[in-house]
């Protein structure tokens, strides 16, 4: 085998994340975005003696498994990429990877529970970042996702099945009126253009719509006409804000130095069960309303009885979990790193008049000494690269009996669960729940007990 050749062969097994095993000359290579069954060509781009990587060239032969019809932007948007297998297929797929991960680690786990399905398949997600650019280059102006296995090419996904009509309406509304105004799309290799992002974001239970434009300062556009078209959309939620950023920064990433309101408000509100949360244009809130319900469910369920307790939240971002735990339990005190996000979640306490909430702005690794007392139990729910060592060991200090771990990155969960596992505790419980259906993604929440039989 040399790297550059291309060669053909089958996809045998999908790991977490969507890489994807192919056996060429009794060789594993691993080749991203494709799905057992799949007859592929692929060109061999990395060849070490530890790790073989490929990029697909040609899908040859369908999988025996894709018998799925698939929106038009399949095979080209880098979405989606599960789309054409049956749903009760992409649960048993990912519930068999998460397994993997875990006997991987050599982690025990007590009751190894069935993977909970999203309540929405489709039309699930409440909020979608697009991207202006071209999809080939120096083409017109496109407003969707990145192409597949490229980074600089967008795909104008007006047809996407994982957003609803609205936003696909918006979507192209946008798009026509800045073909109609000759507004030129931002380019990230050469920092030159106006549009670069387009954020779309809806309650689920409310239908309240925030609309949030991102461009450079490289124009002088006014958006109220814009504003106006969007007004005039028949659409089944309504526009409550529409809002222009600033951004001249490198990164491609959606901030802003400089927000102006075009109509309406910043924010929206969403419900989870009976409570409120007022979201602000950068607040983190999960991108499937329904499935965040299924998936505190399962985090209320491990926790048992909290009556009279106190409860740590670590990463608690703006104050989801912690306010759905405080309406049963004594006390709730949340730890968060971004400051915006804590000022959000004492709003939303407020909203819902929840007096036994205290968060606390600051890195979990510093903060968790300052608490001044020592809870009773403890639920984390990390970013995708896990519990930091420091913080890691401040949290094994406080020898709690039980824990909730609550990931979205199975792969740093199972490192973290050896560490707990090495210092005395068991994994009681783990459930895998699916919040992002058709994708590689999935969370998963365990319940950690401490061993005390030594």
């Amino acid at each position: 085998m040399k790297k550059g050749e291309v060669y053909e062969g089958i996809v045998e097994k999908l790991r977490y994340g969507g890489k994807s095993q192919v056996l060429l000359e009794g060789e594993i290579v691993e080749v991203k975005n494709v799905l057992p069954g799949q007859k592929i060509r692929l060109r061999v781009t990395k060849n070490r003696r530890n790790k073989k990587q490929g990029k697909v060239l040609e899908v040859l032969e369908s999988s025996p498994l894709e018998t799925e019809e698939t929106c038009k932007h399949f095979g080209r948007c880098g979405g989606c990429f599960m789309q054409s297998i049956p749903y009760k297929e992409q649960v048993k797929i990912k519930e068999s990877q998460i397994r993997s991960l875990f006997e991987q680690e050599n982690i025990e786990v007590k009751e190894f529970l069935p993977i909970k399905k999203s309540p929405k398949v489709f039309e699930y997600r409440n909020k979608m970042e697009f991207t202006f650019g071209d999809e080939e280059k120096n083409g017109p102006i496109t407003l969707g996702m990145h192409k597949k296995g490229l980074h600089h090419d967008i795909v104008t996904v007006d047809d996407c099945r994982i957003m609803d009509e609205d936003f696909r309406r918006i979507l192209v509304t946008v798009l026509n009126y800045a073909k109609r105004n000759s507004l030129s799309q931002y380019n990230s290799m050469r920092h030159e253009g106006f549009l670069r992002h387009l954020v779309v974001r809806k309650g689920y239970y409310t239908d309240e719509i925030v609309i949030h434009l991102v461009s450079t300062t490289q124009d002088h556009h006014n958006f109220e006409i814009l504003g106006e078209e969007l007004r005039e959309l028949e659409l089944k939620g309504k526009i409550v804000g529409f809002l222009h950023s600033l951004n001249d920064g490198l990164a491609d990433v959606v901030k802003s130095d400089e927000m102006r309101v075009i109509f309406g408000n910043k924010e929206y509100r969403e419900k989870l069960f009976d409570l409120t949360f007022e979201i602000s244009p950068y607040s983190f809130f999960q991108t499937n309303t329904l499935g965040a319900e299924s998936l505190y469910e399962e985090v209320i369920d491990f926790l048992g009885d909290i009556e009279g307790k106190t409860v740590l939240d670590l990463y608690s971002g703006t104050g989801t979990i912690a306010q759905v735990l405080a309406k049963d339990a004594k006390k709730v005190i949340g730890i968060e790193l971004v400051e915006e996000a804590v000022t959000k979640a004492k709003k939303n306490a407020e909203i819902n008049k929840l007096d036994n909430c205290t968060f606390i702005p600051g890195d979990v690794k510093a903060k968790m000494q300052e608490i001044p007392e020592k809870p009773d139990a403890l639920v984390i729910d990390p970013p995708r690269e896990g519990i930091h060592d420091k913080a890691l060991g401040d949290i094994l200090s406080y020898q709690l009996n039980e824990m909730v771990y609550v990931s979205c990155n199975p792969k740093s969960l199972v490192k973290n669960l050896k560490t707990f596992q090495e210092a005395g505790y068991r994994v009681e419980k783990a459930r895998g729940v699916d919040l992002f259906p058709h994708t590689a993604h999935v969370e998963v929440v365990t319940l950690l007990t401490k061993n005390n039989e030594a």
